[in-house]
């Protein structure tokens, strides 16, 4: 009966646009000859079709915090500011979705104090990290299936801990439906 006075909120984003492809700024290649006549189109959304796009950001109310404050995964296998992002995309009755999910690395970990990038530090042994990682990434792959893990922490430097924890868990949980990428920022900066 209360839940007439609940009003069902999201933290994010949403953005929905409206766009129209215009084929007919082509290049001088792509143009016809004067011997070749032009082609008539089928359907008037050939010529300028329209698509619809949307943006929709969710962020999950389970270890929402500031940065710096809220780290790493808690006993239920959730992760610190979680946040799913969908792209839709909708042409010629066909809708597309492409997911992204981030979060912080599902590990026992923190960083301590309020200066700038306070350096990272383990909480919990790696026996003691396993069943809450294995949580987070079952609860992952029953609603994704299969996940391309991009680890962006600093592989070398103060982050390394972090990152080289992350990758020990990845290897121990020995999952066929993860990926896992490192993609060193500072590589390629």
């Amino acid at each position: 009966e209360v839940d007439f006075w609940i009003i069902p909120i999201i933290q994010g984003f949403v953005q929905i646009e409206e766009l129209v492809v215009n084929y007919n700024e082509s290049s001088d290649d792509d143009k016809s000859s004067p011997e070749t006549p032009p082609q008539e189109s089928s359907c008037v959304d050939d010529i300028h079709p329209t698509f619809l796009v949307a943006l929709l950001s969710r962020r999950s109310r389970h270890r929402a915090g500031m940065r710096y404050k809220r780290r790493g995964v808690d006993k239920n296998g959730n992760v610190a500011n979680y946040v799913e992002t969908e792209q839709l995309i909708h042409v010629h009755n066909h809708t597309l979705s492409y997911i992204q999910t981030r979060g912080s690395v599902p590990v026992f970990w923190s960083q301590v104090g309020y200066r700038y990038n306070p350096r990272p530090r383990l909480d919990k042994s790696e026996n003691e990290t396993v069943p809450c990682f294995r949580a987070h990434f079952e609860e992952q792959l029953k609603n994704y299936k299969k996940q391309v893990i991009i680890n962006l922490v600093d592989q070398t430097g103060r982050e390394k801990i972090i990152g080289d924890a992350y990758l020990k868990q990845v290897l121990l949980y020995n999952n066929a439906n993860l990926t896992y990428v490192s993609f060193d920022f500072h590589e390629h900066w």
